[in-house]
């Protein structure tokens, strides 16, 4: 299993003693305040919002609060905050690259406490493009393979122009180019499948492998930063041992 895939094994299995309810509840809400502007609020036209709702009720944030996020995108509620989204390179300890995915309405705030994180473990924030090159936007999709047939899913990846399609760990993950992620969320939910991921994700090129102690440090440092209210997600090209794997499913 790769890196990327690994990560979120670790985030599932933690997921329910890690879990913040108002924590969540803002992620989900600047991602809908977000991509309501950017593609209009009716989720039938913009399918990065009708994934983001899905993603909203699967952790039963109430309808209220959807619907108020939405209107915030929209130019229709009254809160005025001006959120954008921005993706910040950088490097965890040992020289693993990282792309920092953040929706913030304040750089200022959101580039210091980046930088205080990483400078904390030994990293450091890159330039523009310096760290970007090592990886490549892929869409993504993730959800548990129990009650699915795998070979009907594939084919149906396949036919939606998924370039990869992987079962793992009791979840079945789909990869395909960005052009592929509208006619892949259709073909899924025209199956009645209602992906626990779907987004447009950065995918590392080539990953780097490091010794059990190296990993733990880096991974520590990108949980970290995930902790931060205004990023929304982080990728890297670290590749996860089954070592360090057993110790932060364990922390």
């Amino acid at each position: 299993m790769s890196g990327h895939s690994k990560w979120s094994t670790i985030k599932r299995k933690k997921g329910a003693g890690d879990a913040k309810r108002g924590k969540i509840f803002t992620r989900l809400a600047r991602e809908l305040t977000l991509v309501a502007r950017e593609g209009g609020g009716d989720p039938d036209l913009n399918v990065r919002l009708k994934l983001a709702i899905d993603r909203a009720k699967a952790q039963n944030m109430p309808k209220d609060s959807i619907e108020r996020a939405i209107l915030r995108g929209t130019g229709e509620g009254k809160d005025g905050e001006q959120l954008e989204e921005i993706i910040y390179e950088g490097y965890a300890p040992n020289g693993v690259a990282l792309m920092i995915m953040c929706v913030t309405e304040n750089r200022n705030r959101t580039v210091a406490e980046l930088r205080h994180i990483l400078t904390k473990a030994g990293g450091s924030l890159g330039e523009s493009g310096s760290v970007a090159w090592q990886f490549t936007r892929n869409a993504f999709f993730s959800f548990p393979d129990e009650g699915y047939d795998f070979d009907r899913i594939f084919e149906i990846a396949v036919e939606g122009g998924a370039d990869d399609i992987t079962l793992e760990d009791g979840y079945i993950e789909i990869f395909g180019p960005v052009d592929s992620f509208k006619t892949l969320t259709d073909a899924l939910h025209a199956e009645n499948i209602q992906p626990e991921e779907g987004e447009l994700r950065m995918i590392p090129n080539q990953e780097l492998e490091l010794d059990k102690d190296d990993t733990l440090k880096a991974m520590r440092c990108i949980e970290a930063l995930e902790e931060l209210d205004d990023v929304q997600g982080v990728s890297s090209n670290l590749k996860i041992s089954e070592e360090a794997l057993a110790v932060l499913v364990a922390d």
